[in-house]
């Protein structure tokens, strides 16, 4: 059974889904069950793909990694997600972009906040 907010990855053709509702059924993609992406949050590789948050005069400036992931063509970061009580912001970045996305929200006035990205070739990361 799906849940609400996880992440597949179909291992064909790439695709990835997010789950808004979850229900019962098997995800499939190109006649093949998708794989649950497991969100990881610590770093062990040479790219650093953990979210690190900075609060600036204009909100919240999400970057991904202590030093600047890669954004290339073959491997970069897709899009950052943030959860702030409830609501979802998300910021889709390409190759030649910069490894990060400036959300307008005061994390001050947050009870609640959980950032994720997503590496094209090492998969989803949790803040």
């Amino acid at each position: 059974m799906a849940e609400n907010g996880e992440v597949y990855r179909c291992q064909v053709c790439d695709n990835v889904i997010e789950i808004l509702q979850g229900g019962e059924g098997e995800l499939v993609c190109c006649q093949v069950p998708m794989t649950l992406l497991v969100e990881r949050n610590e770093d062990t590789g040479q790219e650093k793909h953990v979210p690190v948050l900075e609060k600036t005069d204009s909100g919240l400036l999400v970057k991904v990694g202590e030093i600047a992931h890669p954004m290339e063509e073959e491997h970069c970061i897709d899009w950052i997600e943030v959860k702030a009580d409830g609501k979802i912001y998300r910021q889709a970045l390409k190759a030649g972009d910069q490894p990060q996305a400036q959300f307008d929200l005061d994390p001050d006035k947050v009870s609640q906040i959980s950032v994720r990205s997503y590496c094209s070739i090492h998969g989803l990361w949790r803040s």
